[in-house]
Formats: structure tokens, C-alpha cells, sequence
């Protein structure tokens, strides 16, 4: 199996026309290049316009729409009333970290007895703990709140019910048939849910939670004797954390709480957050330092060791325990780091001796590190384009991690191949799942027909721009227009453009697998950055075209405008 070369590039819509663009950007008084944006974005009215670019808090939506909200927030108000224990249960990723701390935080400060747990990847695997549930009881906890999982936790919750804990599910994963039957289930994906925004990451699920106790303490009186009112918007520093990290949509609810949260982020309050901003070597956090800075670092904790660290951090008021933490989880990030190429390496070479005709890719090995072959997956579907599947083997039971394309539905995909798990759950476009060792074939050849079925002809990776530009168009006051559109991630990519007929001078490799150089359009040029395609460096000769993201490239105290160069190649008609 040969890597994806050549991807298609589509305009995210051909159909806007030039006096739209004009009417949005003069009601707006903004640019026409954002209001053109806009339009892309479905965004196509002044009024919706306002809300994306200008939204506040006090446009989110009523907590009480969410199903099973009312019997949680009243079972929760009876717990922290009477002193009785609770406890949170997490899951060690960023989302499950940052929920956990969310929560940790919150009832700390009403004065309730409450303590987390946080399972072990490699001892515990994904989901809510059975063993955790045991040492509760043990500990007479009464009331035990899942994050970021449960939803699927029949067997677990069943546990919960005999000793007589009540169990409270927050969840945003696909629930599946047949639920836990637990005190409460919050998750905006069940069919009864009348919350408008299913897209919220488990972390944003938390939120609204607090949002309804709060309310529902404040009607009772609890604030005019126990403590003061806690202001959850310094919260939303967590909840951006964790929205960002996870890869939701970066629309509606999910973006007007990480627009404020990103602010809290960077407002220095968050002990923790400052330390692992000097490991990580940023100044100002936005979703891309989010995602591949501070969040990696997050993650490494739970890949490596024990996640339990990572809520440790974000909830220090301590300046030398955080940055003892932080420097451990640096460490732990670049350990992830080592692994992560070196099972790339073994995964491409199996990847090499699969067919071409095949439509998924699904390998195992018992020397993989369950911790980083999520990771690794989403590297060969970047470079192959197949939904992939990687199996960490150990003990004659394999675990695994699996990301798709974007017309693939993987959890819909694991339904239908549920005979030889052991268990699964996850989403359209990232799952995991464990089954025995002996059952990897008939897996394999089970998601393979079951991806056959849902696509009846291979498909093509696909790259949306925004449209054409001209290089002297992109001037630093232009991408400052375009910022306003941020925080960009799923659901709001960044804006992307695409420039055609220019000329490349000064290329050379850096870091072994990226490109610098200059591109030259008429008597306009600009510099640009191409990260890991140093192997097509042979393509960029002769008149070419650059999809592009532009940027502000901030070193040595100056600022100019830099290409980053997403794909290329060579201009209709050139003969280099």
C-alpha cells in the first residue's frame, strides 16, 4: 500500500456571490474577505454573523434541557447538604483530566467531602473502573460522578447499584442500546435530550452540570450561609482545555466557551497552567498551542504514567509542586514522543505489505505501547487514507485505538463488527476497542466489509480552501481580520486559501522533513513553511500552485506574513 500522494482540492462553496460578500461585510463594517468567510461558514445572516464573531456567555442554552440534568442536580444538592462523600471519576485523557479537575474544584469550594480517581491506561484501560467502584464502597462514598465516560458502563454501573452508591453518568460519547441503568445518565447525544448542541465535549457536559447545581443552590439558600458563590467563568479555562484537546467541533456552545476560556487561560490565574506554559516554551495560549503543546503534555501523563498528575497540576495552588509536575509530564512527552516514532516506523512497514485494493488498515503487535498507538493511527490515515485500526497485544488480549476518514462512521462501523469485541465506544471519527487476540483476523475482515458498506467506491482525501488570493493581498492588518474567526479547529478550520502561478526560490530543508522558501508572484513575495514535506521537494519547481494557511510569524522581535503551506503542485500549463 502506497501513501496518498495527491489530494483533491475543493472550494468550500463556488455558490456565494460578490454582492453577498459586499451586503454581509457593509452591514458588519468588516472586511469582504471575512465576510466571504462568514458566508463559507454557512454563516449568512448579520445577526449569526454578530454571535460568532462577538457571542458571549449569555448566550448559552438552559442546562435544564439536557435529559436527566433535574435528578442529578438534586441528588447532588442532597449529598453536599448532608457531608456525604463523593467522588469523580475521570478518564486519562485531556477532556477526562480537565472535567475531573472541573468538578474536584467546584464542589471543593462548596465544602464538600470529594475526591477523584483517575484509572491507569495500561492496568485499568478506558472507561469507568469496577475496581474503583469497589475501594468507594470501602471508603462509604454515596454518590460516585462519572466524566467523559460511563455511558457504556453496564456491568459497572450494575457494581455501583449493589453497594448503593448512585451512580451519576456525564458522558458525550455515542451511547449504545441498552444503557447503565444508573441514577442519572446526562448526555447530549440520548434520544430524549432536548439540549440544542449534542457537539459538546465531556468536559463541556461537566459544565453545564455546575451551571445547574449552582442555580439550584443558590434557590436553596446555600450561598447565603455556606460559602460565597463560586464564579464559574474562572472555570472555563478547563473547559477550553479540554474542548480543544479533544477535537469537538469548535461551533456554537463549544465556541463561545472556548473563546472565554482561552481568556481565562491566558489571564496567568491557573497555577498549573503557568507551569506547563514554561515547559512548553509558549507566552500566549491559543487552540493550536492547546492542541499541540500544552495538551500533548496533559495526555503524556495518562500514555505514560498516571494521569492522576495531570489533575494534580491544574488543581496545585503550589508554584514548585506545579512545576515539578509539569517538568515530569514534559519528560513523560518527549519518552511519548520516542515511542510514538518508533511505532510508526513498524507500522508503516506493515502497512507497506497490505494491498492496495484494501479500503482499511488494521495491524497489531505485541511490543506496541498501548499508550501511543492513537496517536500513530491518526498518522497513517493522514498518510494512507484508510479508517485504520492499531492493537496493542498483551497476555493474549489486544487492545486498541482507531481514527477514520471523513465519510466513514468508525463507531457505526464497530456496531457491526461487535461479535468479535470484547467492547468498544467512541465517536464517528476516533473509537477504541478490546477483544481477544485470537479474534484480530476476524475483526479485520469484518471491519473491512463493514467499511465497504458504508462507501461504495474508494474515496479520495479531499482538501477545502476558502478560495483564491493574491499574494499582495495578505498583508499582517488582513490576517488580523481573519483572527476574529478564531479559535479555529473541527467544525471551523482555518482559513485557507490557495494561490496560483508563483515561482520558488531559496528552498531547503529543515528539521529533516520540512520546507523553507520564498514564493513569487509578479513583483510580490513571500515566505513559506511546509512541515513534513521535505519527501516532494522534487514537485516545487517550474510555475506552481500553494494551499496555504497565512499566518503571523512572531521571531526575534519582528513580525511578517508566512505561508503555511498545507499542499502543492505544479500550475496547469508549466513546463519546469
Amino acid at each position: 500500500m502506497e501513501p496518498i500522494r495527491n489530494r483533491a482540492w475543493e472550494v468550500r462553496s463556488a455558490a456565494i456571490g460578490s454582492e453577498e460578500v459586499a451586503a454581509l461585510a457593509t452591514t458588519l463594517k468588516i472586511p469582504e474577505i471575512l465576510a466571504r468567510l462568514l458566508l463559507l461558514r454557512g454563516i449568512d445572516d448579520a445577526a449569526s454573523a454578530r454571535t460568532f464573531l462577538e457571542g458571549n456567555l449569555s448566550l448559552l442554552p438552559d442546562p435544564s434541557f439536557m435529559a436527566g440534568m433535574e435528578k442529578a442536580v438534586s441528588r447532588l444538592v442532597k449529598a453536599i447538604r448532608n457531608d456525604e462523600k463523593i467522588l469523580v471519576h475521570g478518564d486519562y485523557d485531556v477532556d477526562g483530566i480537565s472535567a475531573t479537575a472541573l468538578l474536584v474544584e467546584f464542589l471543593d469550594k462548596l465544602g464538600a467531602e470529594v475526591g477523584y480517581h483517575i484509572p491507569l491506561r495500561l492496568k485499568d484501560g478506558y472507561g469507568l473502573s469496577a475496581a474503583a467502584i469497589d475501594k468507594a464502597a470501602a471508603q462509604n462514598v454515596s454518590v460516585v460522578v462519572s466524566v467523559d465516560c460511563g455511558v457504556t458502563a453496564v456491568e459497572e454501573a450494575s457494581v455501583a447499584a449493589g453497594y448503593g452508591i448512585d451512580l451519576i453518568i456525564t458522558d458525550h460519547h455515542q451511547p449504545p442500546d441498552v444503557l447503565p441503568k444508573a441514577y442519572a445518565i446526562i448526555n447530549p447525544h440520548l434520544p430524549d435530550c432536548r439540549f440544542p448542541d449534542p457537539n459538546l465535549a465531556g468536559v463541556g457536559v461537566a459544565f453545564f452540570l455546575l451551571v445547574a447545581l449552582r442555580k439550584a443552590l443558590r434557590e436553596d439558600g446555600f450561598f447565603d450561609t455556606a460559602c460565597p458563590e463560586p464564579d464559574l467563568r474562572y472555570s472555563l479555562d478547563l473547559v477550553a482545555l479540554g474542548t480543544i484537546a479533544d477535537i469537538v467541533p469548535l461551533i456554537g456552545v463549544n465556541l463561545l466557551l472556548t473563546k472565554s476560556g482561552l481568556k481565562v487561560l491566558n489571564s496567568g490565574k491557573r497555577i498549573g497552567v503557568g507551569a506547563l506554559k514554561a515547559v512548553a516554551g509558549i507566552n500566549d495560549i491559543d487552540a493550536g498551542s492547546v492542541g499541540f503543546k500544552l495538551g500533548p503534555r496533559l495526555n503524556a501523563a495518562g500514555r505514560i504514567e498516571d494521569a492522576a498528575l495531570g489533575v494534580r497540576l491544574l488543581l496545585s495552588d503550589d508554584n514548585d509542586e506545579a512545576a515539578e509536575i509539569a517538568a515530569l509530564l514534559d519528560d513523560f512527552n518527549r519518552e511519548r514522543q520516542n515511542i510514538e516514532v518508533k511505532t510508526l516506523r513498524q507500522a508503516e512497514k506493515g502497512v507497506a505489505e497490505l494491498s492496495e485494493e484494501r479500503r482499511t488498515i488494521v495491524l497489531a503487535d505485541p511490543e506496541w505501547h498501548p499508550g501511543v498507538i492513537g496517536i500513530v493511527a491518526s498518522r497513517l490515515v493522514e498518510r494512507y487514507y484508510r479508517p485504520t485500526f492499531l492493537l496493542a497485544i498483551e497476555n493474549g488480549q489486544a487492545k486498541g485505538s482507531g481514527r477514520s476518514t471523513r465519510d466513514i462512521d468508525l463507531y457505526q462501523a464497530l456496531q457491526e463488527c461487535s461479535g468479535h469485541l470484547k467492547g468498544y465506544g467512541g465517536h464517528a471519527a476516533a473509537a477504541g476497542l478490546s477483544l481477544d487476540s485470537n479474534a484480530i483476523d476476524h475483526f479485520s475482515e469484518s471491519f473491512e466489509q463493514a467499511v465497504i458498506r458504508q462507501q461504495a467506491e474508494p474515496d479520495r482525501p479531499l482538501v477545502g480552501y476558502d478560495g483564491e488570493v493574491l499574494i499582495e493581498e495578505l498583508t499582517a492588518e488582513a490576517i488580523n481580520e481573519l483572527d476574529r474567526l478564531s479559535p479555529f479547529g473541527m467544525g471551523n478550520p482555518s482559513p485557507q486559501f490557495v494561490v496560483r502561478n508563483v515561482a520558488v526560490s531559496g528552498l531547503k530543508v529543515v528539521g529533516d522533513r520540512h520546507l523553507k522558501f520564498t514564493a513569487r508572484q509578479d513583483a510580490y513575495t513571500i515566505s513559506c513553511i511546509a512541515f513534513g514535506l521535505a519527501e516532494r521537494q522534487d514537485e516545487l519547481v517550474g510555475e506552481v500552485e500553494l494551499l496555504f494557511v497565512p499566518e503571523l510569524n512572531h521571531w526575534k522581535g519582528r513580525t511578517e506574513v508566512q505561508l503555511r503551506v498545507r499542499d502543492f503542485r505544479r500550475a496547469a500549463g508549466s513546463k519546469g
